[in-house]
């Protein structure tokens, strides 16, 4: 809520004007050019707003606070169980849940399983593997097998965190070693996108392009959840195979299956966890804590530790534990965990409450020792006590010194990576060929547009979040910039929620009855300078309107957490915030188009507006085309430099990192960016310099596919002259660019 100010009357008036005199003299000239744009977060007396300090946060505190009420929702269910029924009745309803968000998994397909070498150790033996999860997938893996065993024993599946190389770190090796000494076969895969399965390979120097394992994940997870799948998916598949691999052994009990991993490996020991029964005993470490506490702190981690609309759909950390009670799980945790301890806490008390209407109350148990995000020697031990326990393999739990593998001993393929022994399938080629099949399915909807854009529009609005604004407060007027032949008018409005919508108003001395709102990615400062392209349609008799839209301009943000991306080429990224939206069952773009429109129906109040215009460049043209496919505001569209569909992200395997930010999860198969651009028929479309997912413009078959989607929409109204499709490959002048969409 806007709050107001007091101070009233001569007296104040009087100050004011005194303190914006002494402003003038002590701000130096470039400062106060730099700042007179502004309108909330400026230096200056009028658009320095202390109300507003919070701008740079308003998007990411706007996600959290409807996640919050999702996760408080989820609470009130958790605190009416009381009986052991309705306990069951909301693991089943979970388990459910958990099937639907993360499947559907692939068939069971051959594991074409090969031991590729053996090595003896002074207690045990290795033996380096190769699988199938899905055909030509193939996971890398490491079987470690103690000497003397005299009949079948426990095995315990080991899910690396995010080390560049896998289960090999010093930390993940001590730690199955001393089980391997304690008598428990232990089988290690390496995860996606780690170790020896890097998706990203440079063929020159052997390394990734993308740098590191959360960012490789981050940036297949945005394809994965454009195509309504998931990285988690993949991950979980592939130890639901080494499951199967682990069974196919002659030297292992079926009866006696653990796993455990840490951070990166707890989330997939949670997961593997949750969809497997046939896991017995499940120790995730680093990892378990609430949502909450995650919104609240770190922020949402790389995209394979988040579901698919998760928290919309009820799911938090303790559901993953919860659906297998009561089976035997272990919480293991650090008190200075960046995985909140009060979290870890919280879930605790909702897993005892379960095993306890179970009257199994010693079937779950949460070990606690002080440190930051790091294996300790007493949280060790209290893995190595709970499985001997619990896996019928009674010994002595305590840490012992071992000798770890050198890194030529522990190296799987031949030179070390899938990508250049193997070759195969990746994430990225198995989630564009599902992205195929749901194209498919799209391409024979499109034949029926009669029937399908009525559906299509509804299901547009249901993905991304979009919700039709609500009548707000008039605008706040902060003041008021002289141009030659026409002012600048700053105002800000109350977005779709507790935020404000900083804009601009560029109003001719001689206005005509068009207005135009101007969306810019960097925001409403970007091209309003004297001589900048606002300027332009000003001096053509429009009014102008440039917002920042929530999280541009004077309420942009970098990211939260530590997982930006920086590629070569390519703008920094940060995924957390678009990662928070898709937790929650929306999406940025629908909540910018929502306030888009709320704009648009307050300038079409004004009598002397008769029309009005909308122009995007870049990445807020997916935005201006769901507001105007949504709502008839907007008399005429432009879009500059836009990218050409959502399937231009998921086909391309090097996509722009910073498109994912007006992506919306689950849209491919469902609708695409031209199916809304279709529904503006017979409305004029200019469209100009269409890029592919790579960001890159050129006629590429695919763009070429997307634009006659457009094209088919526009001959069908015999209205082909008012669809422009301009591919100069140069920047033009505005009078070539704008002057046949504006006649």
């Amino acid at each position: 809520m806007i709050r107001k100010e007091p101070g009233s009357g001569s007296s104040s008036f009087i100050q004011g004007l005194f303190y914006a005199a002494f402003i003038l003299m002590v701000v130096p000239g470039s400062l106060w050019a730099q700042n007179e744009l502004n309108v909330i977060q400026g230096s200056s007396s009028n658009n320095s707003w202390h109300h507003f300090d919070n701008a740079s946060n308003f998007l990411y505190d706007h996600l959290a606070g409807q996640a919050y009420d999702l996760l408080d929702n989820r609470m009130a269910e958790i605190s009416g169980l009381r009986s052991l029924s309705d306990w069951q009745g909301r693991q089943q309803e979970v388990r459910e849940t958990l099937r639907d968000i993360m499947g559907p998994f692939p068939e069971k397909t051959p594991l074409n399983a090969r031991i590729l070498r053996t090595i003896e150790k002074d207690g045990y033996r290795v033996e380096h593997i190769v699988f199938e999860s899905q055909p030509k997938f193939y996971v890398t893996a490491t079987l470690f097998i103690p000497d003397g065993l005299r009949e079948r024993a426990p095995a315990v599946l080991y899910l690396s965190g995010h080390t560049q190389n896998g289960y090999r770190s010093e930390t993940y090796q001590h730690k199955m070693l001393n089980l391997v000494r304690k008598g428990f076969i232990v089988f290690a895969i390496d995860p996606v996108g780690q170790g020896e399965r890097m998706g990203y390979i440079e063929p020159e120097t052997g390394r990734s392009l993308i740098s590191s394992s959360t960012r490789e994940h981050s940036y297949a997870g945005v394809q994965a959840f454009i195509t309504k799948s998931s990285l988690a998916r993949y991950m979980t598949w592939d130890g639901i195979r080494a499951v199967d691999y682990l069974l196919s052994r002659e030297e292992v009990d079926p009866d006696r299956l653990g796993l455990t991993g840490r951070s990166g490996g707890g989330t997939q020991s949670s997961y593997i966890a949750a969809m497997d029964e046939r896991i017995y005993a499940a120790a995730p470490e680093a990892y378990i804590t609430t949502f909450t506490r995650i919104l609240q702190s770190i922020g949402p981690q790389d995209l394979e530790q988040n579901l698919y609309h998760g928290i919309a759909r009820g799911i938090d950390h303790a559901d993953l534990l919860a659906v297998r009670a009561p089976k035997p799980a272990l919480m293991i945790t650090t008190t200075e965990d960046f995985f909140s301890i009060q979290g870890a806490r919280e879930s605790a008390r909702e897993l005892s409450a379960l095993y306890g209407a179970y009257g199994q109350a010693g079937q779950f148990k949460m070990v606690e020792d002080g440190g930051s995000h790091q294996s300790t020697p007493q949280n060790r031990e209290a893995m190595y006590a709970f499985f001997q326990k619990h896996l019928d393999n009674p010994g002595d739990p305590r840490d012992e010194d071992v000798e770890l593998l050198s890194e030529a001993e522990i190296q799987v393929t031949p030179t070390g990576q899938v990508a250049t022994s193997l070759g195969g399938e990746t994430v990225f080629s198995l989630n564009r060929r599902e992205a195929e099949r749901r194209m498919e399915t799209l391409h024979r909807l499109r034949n029926d547009p009669d029937g399908y854009v009525p559906e299509m529009l509804e299901a547009a609005r249901d993905l991304s979040g979009y919700q039709d604004p609500a009548e707000t407060a008039d605008p706040v007027f902060t003041g008021r910039i002289r141009r030659n032949g026409y002012v600048v008018e700053k105002y800000f409005i109350k977005g779709e929620g507790d935020y404000v919508l900083p804009y601009l108003l560029m109003v001719p001395d001689n206005p005509g009855n068009k207005a135009l709102i101007y969306l810019h990615p960097s925001g409403k400062a970007e091209e309003a300078s004297e001589e900048g392209e606002m300027e332009w349609f000003v001096r053509n008799g429009f009014t102008v309107m440039a917002p920042d839209l929530i999280g541009t301009g004077e309420t942009g943000s970098d990211g939260i957490a530590n997982y930006s991306l920086q590629m070569m080429d390519f703008a920094p990224t940060s995924y957390d915030v678009w990662t928070a939206s898709v937790l929650i069952g929306r999406s940025i773009t629908g909540i910018r188009a929502g306030d888009v429109v709320g704009l648009a129906r307050m300038l079409k109040k004004d009598p002397a507006i008769r029309d009005v215009y909308g122009l995007a460049r870049q990445g807020m043209a997916p935005v201006l085309l769901h507001a105007a496919a949504f709502d008839a505001s907007f008399s005429r569209i432009a879009l500059i430099e836009p990218y050409a569909s959502y399937r231009s992200i998921v086909m391309n395997k090097i996509y722009d990192p910073g498109f994912h930010l007006s992506a919306v999860a689950g849209a491919l198969g469902t609708y695409d960016l031209p199916d809304l651009a279709a529904t503006l028929a017979p409305k004029s479309l200019l469209m100009a310099n269409v890029t592919d997912g790579d960001g890159m413009t050129g006629n590429s078959d695919g763009v070429e596919e997307d634009m006659d989607v457009i094209r088919s929409a526009y001959r069908l109204r015999d209205e082909e002259g008012k669809l422009m499709i301009i591919d100069s490959g140069e920047t033009l002048t505005f009078p070539d660019l704008y002057g046949d969409w504006l006649k």
